[in-house]
């Protein structure tokens, strides 16, 4: 029976973002209004589809053109197999919860731009259009609309970026674009050598021919070289998405030259939808047994990731601008959630390093998008009404903003690993895989990470609570160290069309919306470290589906 909640929760958002637009020639700014009202009812919608996932066990599918239409007999390679012809879109207990992070988060961000800004009705056209483009990412259940949706993810993103008046804004989004097109190009060129071999797109049926499973084509691809390069395209595409690094240069200059607003919404879930498309496909598409046969292809993969986590770290430490320090540090916990990606399925992982390799990943990949999403909503509000933009100019913050600098340090130390937040669960399961697999150099790298975000984050906390030096903020157009150091401009300070400073108004409180979301966010990365058994729980069926490599109960 083909379900049509799936459907609606990407067709609603894109649907209704054009209507910002229209509105917009009858009255100005009522975008937030008809964006609130949208992702409320997607909020309302997710927790549909989970409480059909989780709840009642079921596995909900909805087929495009119904599914008499959907799937057919199809002859390929000389054998006639049952393929699925039409688009399928899938909520299982993996996608589930991102849609669930999606939403949420989404409907959340709204109470910072409420205020915060941009406030445009074109900007809300393209959040809500965002929205739909995320949602399609852990629906999909087709290899080449995943790279539609990642595609209208990225093209958003842009738009997104670029909307800030500052001349640096549009730069990064042009940077952005160059390095995200290459990046969707590689992953399509690696979908195109897939569908070469096995005559399909659909997720499930790529995996059952590169399987080579009876009524299919015959024979196991998986030593195929072709199937091989094809599984490097993908990777090399979908880690430039998630931004894993030597392939992360777009992320650092999106992040600290977007609106704040727009940083908190795009760290939070579009770097998060790349690195889940990655483990959705290596787990699933591919599965463990290709990575038995190409032993050297998940290596290099270990290898990418663990230079990721290294190099993001030390990046991070050394920033003097504070957006940026935390760009940096997402390039690192990206690369955490790739390695714990590719120790799921290394031949040298147990059955209970699988396990805690797949809880590691999704529980890392959803507190990351709490903790970071919070921490940059956290840094916006101090810099409403302060200016505070720099790692120096925190200088003494904490008197002046305590509710904020009380949220900014429970989300640090949940971003470096601090029990009992989320930060903790995930980085543990992540450790625990790699001590049970005994990849001691994947150990090594998850505690010299730690070890490295704790350096970076104690100077900033340092900075706040401990330092109370006045702090000269530099002549406005005058040209610092920290410019050339970090990349930003004067000081990091927002600049006008006309190139001149935006002063806030010092000493004026940040709107409730924005302080809100920072608490809200440093409460639920707490919460969430205590309900950490809870989400185990509901990844038991992805953990049974990568030890059993069954494509049947994965879409």
């Amino acid at each position: 029976m083909s379900e049509p909640i799936p459907a609606v929760l990407i067709v609603l958002p894109i649907v209704a973002a054009t209507v910002p637009l229209a509105a917009g020639l009858v009255r100005d700014r009522v975008g937030w209004a008809i964006a609130t009202l949208v992702l409320t009812a997607e909020a309302a919608l997710a927790t549909v589809l989970a409480y059909r996932i989780y709840v009642d066990g079921e596995r909900v599918v909805h087929v495009l053109g119904g599914s008499e239409f959907g799937r057919q007999e199809v002859e390929f390679g000389g054998v006639t197999s049952e393929f699925i012809v039409g688009i399928e879109l899938v909520g299982d207990a993996l996608s589930g919860l991102v849609v669930l992070l999606i939403a949420f988060v989404s409907l959340g961000v709204l109470a910072f731009t409420r205020q915060g800004g941009p406030r445009s009705n074109a900007f809300y056209s393209g959040y809500l259009l965002l929205a739909g483009g995320l949602m399609g990412v852990p629906l999909t259940g087709d290899l080449f609309n995943m790279f539609v949706f990642l595609e209208i993810v990225g093209l958003t993103t842009y738009a997104l970026v670029a909307s800030s008046d500052r001349p640096e804004a549009a730069v990064a989004a042009l940077k952005y674009l160059v390095i995200g097109t290459t990046g969707a190009s590689l992953y399509l060129i690696g979908v195109g050598y897939l569908f070469v071999r096995t005559g399909t797109l659909n997720m499930v049926d790529v995996s059952r021919s590169l399987a080579g499973e009876p009524g299919w084509i015959a024979g196991s691809m998986y030593g195929d070289p072709l199937v091989a390069a094809g599984f490097g395209f993908v990777v090399v595409g979908l880690a430039t998405k998630a931004a894993i690094y030597p392939l992360h240069t777009w992320q650092p200059d999106a992040y600290a030259e977007a609106p704040d607003g727009v940083t908190v919404y795009i760290s939070a879930l579009v770097s998060t939808v790349g690195a889940y498309a990655l483990a959705r496909v290596t787990w699933f598409v591919f599965t463990p047994e290709f990575f038995v046969v190409n032993t050297l292809v998940i290596e290099a993969v270990l290898v990418l990731a663990g230079g990721s986590v290294l190099a993001g770290s030390v990046l991070a430490a050394s920033q003097r601008r504070v957006k940026r320090m935390f760009a940096y540090s997402s390039v690192a916990q990206f690369g955490l959630i790739v390695l714990a990606i590719g120790v799921a399925v290394h031949p040298a992982a147990s059955e209970q390093a699988t396990r805690f390799a797949v809880y590691g990943t999704v529980i890392h990949l959803l507190g990351h998008a709490v903790i970071k999403g919070g921490l940059f909503a956290t840094v916006g509000s101090i810099a409403e009404g302060t200016d505070a933009r720099m790692v120096r100019e925190y200088a003494g913050l904490a008197r002046q903003r305590p509710f904020l600098s009380g949220a900014f340090a429970v989300l640090g130390f949940a971003l470096v690993g601090v029990p009992p937040t989320i930060g903790f669960v995930g980085k543990w399961y992540i450790g625990l895989s790699a001590v049970e697999s005994r990849l001691w150099p994947v150990v090594a790298v998850v505690v010299i990470s730690t070890v490295l975000s704790l350096l970076y984050m104690a100077r900033l906390l340092e900075n706040l609570y401990f330092d109370t030096s006045t702090v000269t903020t530099d002549a406005p157009g005058s040209q610092s160290t920290d410019v050339a150091a970090d990349g930003g401009g004067a000081n990091g300070a927002e600049v006008d069309a006309d190139m001149t400073p935006r002063k806030a108004a010092v000493g004026t409180r940040p709107p409730y919306g924005m302080i809100g979301l920072a608490l809200v966010a440093a409460i639920a990365v707490v919460g969430l470290g205590f309900v950490g058994a809870d989400l185990t729980t509901a990844l038991d069926p992805v953990v049974e589906a990568v030890i059993e490599s069954s494509p049947e109960v994965t879409p």
